[in-house]
This record gives C-alpha cells, structure tokens and sequence, in this order.
C-alpha cells in the first residue's frame, strides 16, 4: 500500500523564517548589475522599464541581493512589493529596501510565493506601523512579528515547485506574446487603397433604423473589437424589409474588409468570417476585394503603423473623428503586386494571430488558476 503524507501546518513568527542582510555595495564600479522593485514586476531590470533617478544618485547606498535572497520595499508591502532573486547572479537595490535570506528549514520559492498570498498582504495592513499617512510601512522589526502557519519542509517543497513551474509557463507565454507583437509588416509596391479594391469603398444607412426583435443582425462599431467582429455586441436585429432596402446599397459578402470611419475608435479593423444574413450601420467602411487582392492582406494593411496614422491625420476633429470615404481611398499604401505573395504574407499574419491568441488564453488561464491557488492554498 503506498504512503500516505500527512502534513501538519506549525505556527511561526516570521522572525523564525528570515534573517536580514546589510551587504552594501557599489554599483558605479560597474561590477553588479543595479535593479529595481515593482508591484507588478517583483525584481527587475532597471533598463527594461524602471530607469528611476532617485535610484541612481552618487552616493546613495545599495544593497547587494544574492541568488536566493528576497527584497521589499516597506512603504509598498501591503501591496505585494516583493522581489525573489532566481537568478545565479548578484544585483543591487536601492538601499531604503528591505534585504534578507530564507533560513534552513524553508523552501525559498514557497516563502517568496507565500509572501505575496492575499493572507500575507491581510497579515501586513494589522501590523503596519508608522503615523495614519505612514500605515503601510512594514520594516523588518515589524515583519519579524508577524505570525503564520507554515508546512513542514517537503510540503513547501512540493507547493514552491509548482507555483514556480506555473510561474515559468505564464513567463514563457508572455515572452511569445512579447516576440510576436514585435514582428515587422513589410511591403513593396506604392499604390492607393481604391487600386485594391473591385468597387469603390461604401457603407450602410444614415439614417437610425427602426430595431426589430427578431430578424437580420445589425451591427456597428461597437462589434468591432480585436480587430473581429463580436455578433454579441450587435445594436439589434432589423426588418428582412428594411434590409433588402440597405442591400440595394451594400450587401455584406464573406471577406469584405471593415474600417471604423466614425466615433472615438476610428481605425479599427475587421473582416466578415461568416455566411450568415447581417448588415451594417454606415460608421463602418465596407471594402471588397474579390480577386484583385488577397482580402486577408488587405486587413493586414489597414493595422500596420503607418495606415493607422494616416487614418488619424486625415479624420476630421469635430465633436467625433470622421474619416471620409473618399479619403480612405486615396491613401498611398505599398503592396506585393503578385496575388500569391500576398496570400502568404496574409497567411502567415493568420497563423501569427492564431498563436497570439493561444498565448493570451494561455496567460489568461494561468493567471486564473495561479490567483485561485493563491487565495486557497495559504489557510
């Protein structure tokens, strides 16, 4: 029969946890790396994001953060200002943070995990100490007071190893994420926008339709979001009447191509992905390529960075931005003039939006299940 473990949670002032260091150091001499320390972030960089001045004054004290070590700021404790070095590296922080060592008989990557938990942040707003501006201030003397319950060793082992394999999983799809938001558009040839299109560039009614119950659904700008069109955000369903009228005009096809020409989100992309009956109110921009442009491409275009800048240089700044219609057709956009380089290059964004959207369901999920654990795994 197989071992059962039978854990049993001990009180323990965290006094009993951790040891403060005061191992101050130079930076200037360019011998160790100086880092800062954030909410969202823990311990970072002070390059990538944090590039503070107060940080970086001539003679200002530092404090060296070895590879194990925990750091805090007391003033942000209650807020989770907790930094874990993971690194095999020493860095530096300012010296106004809080430095110190797990000791022998904790699991590091628990305690770190632990002390940013919703009980720790609790336990750090009954025992901050200071003047009622200065609540939240937490020093070591105060952490050291503090009391909890811990599990033996092994069980902070098993716990540490898996908040920090989740850790690991929403780092790696951040930096997928990060990588392929990165990645350049390039194009080729100067055209203007109407030389990609088999028709010229129209929209819906004027007019406020009359909404029915049930019937066709119309939608507007506020079904467009994430460059998608969202059915769940229609305005409402309009007359099959009332549609034949606005198909005399405009008949929503499979891969027409929608720019919002009207309202504060002017600029914003979408292409139809359904067969399904539905029309459009006329703040949407309808495109239609057939078989002159590869339509995917076309969506692409209308995204990149200098599309979307000439779509804020040429609406009009009245009480909403307005984009007309005819100026969205004159404006200078390069392209592949070859039709299969332009399917790959649609393609190859398609396959490039299908990962992003995998890694952000996948931060998404992580996020979730790594706040739910949080919440119920410290009692």
């Amino acid at each position: 029969m197989d071992k059962i473990w039978i854990y049993v949670w001990k009180q323990r002032k965290l006094g009993e946890v951790f040891e403060q260091t005061t191992n101050f150091v130079n930076p200037d001499k360019g011998e160790i790396e100086l880092w800062s320390l954030t909410v969202e972030d823990g311990l970072t960089p002070k390059s990538e994001r944090y590039n503070r001045e107060f940080l970086v004054k001539k003679n200002a004290n530092f404090k060296k953060v070895r590879p194990g070590d925990i750091v805090y700021n007391p003033m942000n404790m209650t807020l989770g200002a907790v930094g874990y070095n993971g690194m095999l590296k020493n860095v530096a922080v300012s010296g106004y943070y809080i430095t110190m060592f797990v000791k022998t008989g904790y699991d590091s990557y628990y305690i770190n995990t632990w002390l940013k938990s919703p009980q720790a942040l609790s336990l750090y707003k009954t025992f901050a100490t200071g003047s009622l501006i200065e609540k939240q201030r937490v020093q070591f003397s105060t952490l050291s007071i503090i009391p909890t319950v811990f599990p033996e060793y092994e069980e902070q082992k098993r716990i540490g190893c898996y908040f920090n394999n989740l850790d690991s999983l929403i780092t790696f799809h951040h930096r997928k994420l990060n990588i392929l938001n990165k990645i350049c558009r390039y194009a080729w040839e100067q055209r203007k926008v109407l030389d990609l299109l088999i028709q010229p560039i129209t929209d819906g009614p004027h007019e406020t339709p009359k909404l029915v119950e049930k019937g066709v659904p119309f939608i507007s700008v506020d079904a467009i979001v994430d460059n998608k069109i969202d059915f769940n955000r229609k305005r409402g369903n309009i007359s099959e009447e009332y549609d034949e009228l606005c198909c005399k005009k405009y008949k929503p096809q499979f891969h027409d191509v929608y720019l919002v020409k009207s309202g504060s989100t002017v600029g914003k992309v979408a292409i139809v992905e359904t067969t399904d009956r539905f029309n459009i109110w006329s703040p949407l921009a309808a495109m239609r390529c057939g078989e002159k442009t590869y339509p995917y491409f076309l969506y692409d275009l209308l995204q990149t960075k200098d599309l979307q800048a000439q779509v804020a240089d040429k609406a009009s700044n009245g009480t909403q931005p307005n984009l007309s219609m005819r100026e969205l057709e004159k404006f200078p956009v390069s392209v592949p003039s070859n039709l299969e380089e332009q399917k790959k290059i649609g393609d190859y964004f398609r396959s490039l939006d299908h990962l992003i959207t995998l890694h952000q369901q996948k931060c998404k999920q992580l996020q979730i299940i790594r706040k739910f654990m949080l919440k119920n795994m410290f009692l």
